[in-house]
């Protein structure tokens, strides 16, 4: 039973951020966040997402540093893992010409 956080290695907005997940449950890890007072936008599907500047902060409090793949490789065994819904093709449009989908930045790609 733990809380990981990976690297502040994903930037977005100007800013490096971390996934802070439970290898147990979505209630250990709202409770977690809880402890750190993070907003409900800061959860997305199967984990928070926490800026730099608050990730010794995330640690100090029992999260262990892990990598990236071994977050997303928790979430799998513990059977927490939520992927994006996959978005309908519009109608007409082949699919060679819809634009590629955004990276999971969890799966590191």
């Amino acid at each position: 039973m733990a809380i990981l956080i990976d690297a502040p290695v994903w930037p977005f907005r100007d800013r490096l951020w971390s996934h802070l997940v439970s290898d147990v449950s979505y209630a250990e890890l709202h409770a977690f966040a809880g402890r750190l007072a993070l907003p409900e936008r800061a959860f997305h599907r199967d984990h928070y997402d926490l800026p730099a500047e608050r990730h010794a902060e995330a640690l100090a409090l029992g999260a262990r540093q892990v990598s990236g793949r071994e977050v997303l490789a928790a979430l799998r065994r513990a059977g927490l893992r939520r992927t994006a819904p996959r978005r309908p093709r519009p109608a007409g449009q082949p699919p060679e010409q819809l634009a590629s989908p955004s990276p999971d930045p969890i799966a590191g790609g």
